[in-house]
This record gives C-alpha cells, structure tokens and sequence, in this order.
C-alpha cells in the first residue's frame, strides 16, 4: 500500500505500473545503503529527541533483519511499494508501528534517494578503482615480458613508423592513470552527504544534526544548500558516467586493435580460444566475439551517458519524477564497465604475441623517417631530407613495381 497517498482513492493500476516502471527491480541493489542510511538517520532522532532509547533500538533490530533478508534474497519490493524505500519503511511499520512510523521524519524520499544513491556510487567507484589498477598491472606486465618486440605503427589505417608492443600496451596504462585521476574526481563530487535536504527545501522547525548523519556515513562534506542538493540528481551521475564512457572508450580502440591485428592477413596477435567463437557452418572461422561484444558496449554507456543528459535538461530547479528514469542507465552502465574491465584482462593475460610476425611486417618504408632525421642531423634541412627520401622511395617503387592483377 503506498505510504504517502493522501486521500481515500487508489491509483488505477495500469497508471501505477506505468510510473512504477521498473524500479522495483532497480531498487534491489539499492536496499543495504538505504539500510545504512536510515540507521544513521534513527541514530541523529535520537540525538534530537525524536525517537527514545528503545524505540531506536527497535528500529536498528529491524534494519538488521532486512539486510539479512535481503542478503539471502528474501526481501521483496512490491509492484505498489514503488521502490525500496517505500518497502523497507513499510516493513518498519508493520513490526513496529508507530517507531515505524517516525523513521521518516525529518525527510523526504527525495533526499532518501539521493544518500542512498551516493553511497552505492561511491561503493561502485572504489570497485571500478581496483579494477582499473589490477588493468594496468597487467598491462605492465605484459609489456615487462613482450614489450621489446617491435610491430608497425599506423595511421590512416596504413603502416607509419616502427614502434613496439611495449609503447602500444604503455599507450592504455597512460589512459588508465588518467581515467583513475577523473575517478577521483568523480568519487570527490559524490562525497557530499544530501541527508536533511528533505524534498530540496530543507526541514522546518526541527533542528538537524546533519554533521552528524554525514560523518556517521562516511561522507567528506554536507550539502549545505538542499535546493542544489536536488538539482545535483542526474547531474552527478552524468559525471559518474563519463567517467565510465572514457573507460570504454579506451576499452573500444584496445578491442578494435586486437580485432585487427590478430586477423591472419596481420597475424601479430592470437586471441586466447575461450573468448573466440565458431561458425555454425564454417568449420574454419575463430570468431572475436568477447572484444566484438567490448567494442560495441562503449556505444551502449556513452548512448547512457546521454541519456541522463537528456533526462535532466529543460527542468526548473527542484526534484521532477523525470529522473526517476536515470536510475536504469546508471545501473547498467556501472555493470557493463565492471564486466568489461574485468575481461579485458584476462584477454590480455591469455594473449600470444607472434614475434616473428611483428618483426616481419617491419618493412623498409617505415625507417623512412628514421633516415631523413639521420641526414637533418648531419645538417640537411628538414624539407631538402624529406624531399630527398621521398625521391628514393619513389625510385625504389618504380624499379620494384607492384605486381598488376589478372582480368578476371
């Protein structure tokens, strides 16, 4: 039954699945920080005289109870419960009545989740965190036992300059340390208690003891304008997600690049054979789906990136049901990067490179660069080296012509 209908009437029910949507489903991940949440929050009633001794008691038993059902899977948000703040106030209610009853004062929903939303992203991100420092070790471990053999750079998707398997794999871990410094910046923005904010216009007569709540979760800082602390909804989370959009990103060009260079035409590469597929009728096809699948989620989180950009945009300040919707693409794209990081490492680790094959492709033409900054070094100008060794590189194509395909 919802908790804060204020009239007799009941919604029609096609109406309440329509706004409910799929928050029920959404909301399960949601409940052990809405848990911690409330304790802090029956822990500060306490402290102002809201809520005595036993009452407080009570309520933190029964929060403990929840966390236990939820960790077995038992705790259930119902189609009319909405969320799971709604689910676990009402359970609150029904075991204990009126100290039930009291857990909300002192906010709003809207404040609920927004503390619970911050403490699951800041949960999230320490996940990403170590995910993408166990990335780059194995990136740098990679690059400490094959790192010396040298393959060809290109641009243009044509052969360019000599490099080696070290400065490609190096390229991502630089990309890893850059992605780690925005994750800390991300982490820093979140870190910001809501808590007390109510329905973005603060609490009336009742003094709060907000340091109080925030320090209990764990967060740097107090929101201390609740109007902001609404308008930052969406606002966070688009920042959370570009974050995840830079690592898939980088996940994308490192799929593409093995895609490629691992094709026999290259043959640079060979792919671990757990993360290939079959042809159902070309028995001799090895197929890259796992970095296929990689490639194309990095379209999948930035379409959710901006998405909640979307979401939020052409509002007046204050909460909107609008945002309810952000909710979804944080949730999955949190999920898509956590897999994807995961199983680009084991790629990485189960990945042979061929040395012959990369030292073979180190044809003449790429030392062309190479033998123009000899001649600049010996005192020719730049332009009258480049000239130069364009000249000779035209001389040995004609004395050495490339082979003129058969009619057909």
């Amino acid at each position: 039954m919802t908790l804060w209908g204020t009239t007799g009437s009941k919604p029609d029910h096609k109406i309440e699945a329509y706004t409910v949507g799929n928050d029920p489903d959404h909301d399960d991940v949601l409940v052990p920080y809405d848990c911690i949440a409330s304790k802090a929050h029956a822990e500060m009633l306490h402290a102002i005289g809201i809520l005595d001794a036993q009452e407080l008691e009570d309520l933190k038993r029964i929060l403990d109870e929840i966390l236990a059902l939820h960790q077995k899977g038992r705790f259930v948000i119902r189609p009319e419960d909405e969320d799971c703040h709604t689910a676990i106030e009402s359970y609150l209610t029904h075991e204990l009545g009126p100290a039930g009853e009291k857990i909300h004062t002192a906010r709003s929903r809207n404040d609920q989740i927004l503390t619970a939303l911050r403490l699951y992203e800041k949960a999230e991100l320490i996940k990403i965190g170590r995910l993408l420092e166990g990335w780059s070790r194995c990136l740098n471990t990679i690059s400490d036992r094959d790192g010396n053999i040298g393959f060809p750079g290109f641009t243009h998707t044509r052969k360019a300059m000599p490099t080696t398997i070290g400065t490609w794999l190096g390229s991502f871990e630089s990309a890893c340390r850059d992605n780690l410094l925005l994750l800390d910046a991300v982490y820093r923005l979140i870190d910001q208690s809501p808590l007390g904010t109510a329905a973005g216009f603060g609490v009336p007569v009742i003094n709060l003891k907000r340091d109080m709540t925030s320090s209990a979760l764990g967060f740097e800082k107090v929101m201390h304008n609740p109007m902001y602390a609404q308008l930052s909804r969406g606002k966070f989370e688009s920042s959370l997600l570009h974050l995840c959009t830079q690592i898939m990103f980088d996940l994308n060009r490192f799929a593409c690049d093995l895609i490629l260079f691992s094709l026999p035409d290259f043959g640079f590469f060979v792919l671990p054979e757990a993360f290939c597929t079959g042809s159902s009728i070309m028995a001799q096809k090895k197929n890259p789906d796992v970095l296929e699948i990689m490639r194309a989620k990095y379209h999948l989180v930035l379409g959710h990136e901006l998405t909640i950009k979307s979401l939020i945009g052409n509002l007046i300040s204050g909460y909107h049901r609008d945002v309810q919707l952000t909710k979804g693409p944080l949730f999955e794209t949190i999920a898509i990067v956590k897999d994807s990081l995961e199983m680009a490492a084991w790629v990485l680790e189960g990945l042979w490179i061929d040395k012959q094959a990369c030292e073979k492709a180190l044809s003449d033409e790429l030392y062309t660069t190479e033998k123009v900054y000899h001649w600049v070094q010996q005192g020719m100008p730049f332009r009258s080296a480049y000239r130069k060794a364009a000249k000779e590189l035209e001389t040995s194509r004609k004395s050495h012509p490339t082979p003129k395909r058969s009619a057909r």
